[in-house]
C-alpha cells in the first residue's frame, strides 16, 4: 500500500487527481459553482431583455414597415435567429441553476448547444450583409437602385441560414451528453470528447463564418467613413448615422464575438496540452465569461434596429402610442443612402 499524501501540494495534486479521474478534465468539477452563480444571473438578463425586444421587432417590421427595403429583410431575419436563440435560455438557466443536471434528454442537449452557435453564425453573416449592402449604395451610389430590390436581400437571407446550417450541422455530431453522479450532464463543444476533430472543425469554423467576416465589416466602414469624412457630405447627418452605425457594429464584433472564438481555440488548446489544472481552471473560467458576452450581441442588435431606419424609430412610436417628434417626422424622408 501506498504512504498516505502529506501536505497541502500533496493534498491539491490529490485532489485534482480525483477530480479528472472522475470527470475526465481537471477544470470541470471547480467550475460548476462559478458556473451556477454567473451563467443564469447573466442569461436571465438576456432573455428578460432580449426576448421582448425582439419580439417588439418583429411586430413592427411585418406590421409596421410595409413595403419592405432590403434592409428590412436582412434586419427582420436577423431578429428571428435571435428570438429563435432567445428561447433556448431557459433550458440552459435551468441547467447551470441546477448544478449541471440536465433533464431534457439527448436529443434537446444537441438542439440547444446547436441552436447558440447557429444564431451565433447567423447574426455574424446577416451583420456582415447588412454592412456590404450599405458600402454597396454609400460607395457605389450608382448601383444603389440595383442593390435595393428586394429580391437581392431575400437570395443573401437564404444564403446565410443554408451556409449558417452547414457550418453548424457537424456540432450535432460533435457535442456530446455525459452521464455524471446523481445527475446528466449536456457539455459544449469545449468540453466533449473527440478533441482533435473539435480542434480542426473550430479552427475551420472560426476562420470561414467569422474571422472572414470580420475583416469584411471593419473594410466595409473603415472604407465608409474615410469616404464621407473626405466627401461633400462631412457634417451632414449621413456621416453621424454612420458613425453610430461603426461604432455599434465594431463593438458586436470585437466585443461580443472576438473574445468568445479566441477563448473557444485557447479552451480547446488547454486540454489538448500538458498544463496544470491550475492554469486550465483559469482559461475555463476565462471561457465561461465569454459565452454569454457572446449572447449579448442580441442588445446591439436591439439599438442596431433603431438606428438603421428613422422609420423603425417612428414604428415603434405608433406602436406603443407615442407622438412623433418633429425631428422624426422631418427624418422620415428616405434616400438611397439612409435605407439600402
Amino acid at each position: 500500500m501506498s504512504e498516505p499524501l502529506d501536505g497541502p501540494a500533496n493534498d491539491s495534486e490529490f485532489l485534482d487527481y480525483v477530480a479528472a479521474a472522475a470527470w475526465g478534465n481537471c477544470t470541470d468539477e471547480q467550475q460548476i459553482s462559478f458556473k451556477m452563480q454567473y451563467l443564469p444571473a447573466v442569461y436571465g438578463i438576456i432573455f428578460l431583455v432580449g426576448f421582448p425586444g425582439n419580439t417588439v421587432a418583429i411586430s413592427i417590421y411585418v406590421f409596421k414597415m410595409r413595403p419592405w427595403k432590403s434592409s428590412t429583410i436582412i434586419m427582420l431575419n436577423l431578429a428571428l435567429t435571435d428570438l429563435l436563440y432567445l428561447t433556448s435560455l431557459p433550458f440552459l438557466i435551468h441547467y447551470y441553476a441546477s448544478g449541471e443536471n440536465w433533464i431534457f434528454g439527448d436529443f434537446m442537449c444537441k438542439f440547444i448547444r446547436f441552436g447558440f452557435h447557429f444564431n451565433l453564425y447567423s447574426s455574424i453573416l446577416f451583420l456582415t450583409c447588412f454592412s456590404v449592402f450599405r458600402y454597396v449604395v454609400i460607395i457605389h451610389p450608382m448601383s444603389c437602385f440595383s442593390v435595393q430590390k428586394t429580391r437581392w436581400a431575400v437570395v443573401a437571407c437564404a444564403g446565410v441560414w443554408v451556409i449558417s446550417l452547414v457550418a453548424v450541422m457537424p456540432m450535432t455530431f460533435l457535442i456530446t451528453s455525459s452521464p455524471r453522479t446523481n445527475r446528466s450532464a449536456c457539455l459544449d463543444l469545449t468540453s466533449s470528447d473527440d478533441l482533435t476533430t473539435i480542434k480542426w472543425y473550430n479552427l475551420v469554423l472560426t476562420a470561414t463564418t467569422f474571422c472572414l467576416p470580420l475583416v469584411v465589416v471593419t473594410l466595409c466602414y473603415t472604407t465608409i467613413i474615410s469616404t464621407l469624412t473626405h466627401g461633400p457630405q462631412t457634417h451632414s447627418c449621413f456621416k453621424q448615422k454612420a458613425r453610430r452605425l461603426t461604432i455599434l457594429l465594431l463593438i458586436v464584433f470585437y466585443i461580443c464575438f472576438l473574445p468568445f472564438h479566441i477563448l473557444r481555440v485557447i479552451r480547446i488548446e488547454s486540454r489538448l496540452l500538458s498544463i496544470s489544472c491550475s492554469i486550465e481552471s483559469h482559461i475555463h473560467e476565462a471561457y465561461i465569461v465569454s459565452r454569454p458576452l457572446a449572447a449579448l450581441n442580441t442588445f446591439g442588435n436591439l439599438l442596431l434596429y433603431v438606428v438603421v431606419s428613422n422609420n423603425f424609430q417612428q414604428a415603434f412610436c405608433s406602436l406603443v402610442s407615442c407622438k412623433a417628434t418633429g425631428e422624426l417626422e422631418r427624418a422620415k424622408k428616405d434616400s438611397c443612402l439612409n435605407n439600402p
